[in-house]
């Protein structure tokens, strides 16, 4: 098992948990991007420099994660790809993508990108609060739990 991070919009915050939990459960991390973003110090983490490109970092995710990995992501459409593989893909903001839910999301996302365009919606996501690291905190170590024992919540 690997821990997988979509390391282009990920919170430094965020990598800091999943270093912890890394160190703490012996898991290899690793994080991909176009350019050499975190700084590390753990033999357990590898930073993996793609080619520059849309979606290149997405695609090299989606081709190398498999079904017992956990990879992190704010992306909806690489979420949605891993999850239609059978993997688990999780949110920085601690949310589980699911088939329920994924699908809505990127529904979301895709609107929200024509407002932007025709000027009727601005920014993004709120910004990164306590709250939303100490649900990714929790949600993590869930989900590190249940695949490690092979067994999921009912």
């Amino acid at each position: 098992m690997k821990i997988w991070v979509d390391d282009d919009a990920c919170p430094r915050v965020i990598k800091e948990i999943i270093f912890r939990a890394s160190e703490r459960l012996n898991l290899p991390v690793l994080l991909v991007a176009n350019k050499s973003l975190s700084k590390h110090d753990s033999k357990l983490v590898e930073s993996i420099v793609v080619d520059d490109g849309f979606d290149v970092a997405d695609d090299y995710i989606a081709e190398h994660s498999t079904s017992e990995d956990l990879v992190v992501t704010a992306d909806i459409p690489l979420a949605a790809r891993i999850v239609a593989s059978g993997g688990v893909a999780l949110d920085p903001r601690g949310e589980l993508y699911t088939e329920d839910n994924v699908g809505e999301r990127l529904s979301i996302r895709d609107m929200m990108m024509e407002l932007r365009a025709e000027g009727f919606a601005f920014g993004g996501p709120g910004q990164f609060s306590l709250t939303d690291r100490q649900r990714f905190a929790s949600s993590l170590d869930r989900m590190l739990t249940h695949m490690l024992r092979g067994k999921w919540p009912e």
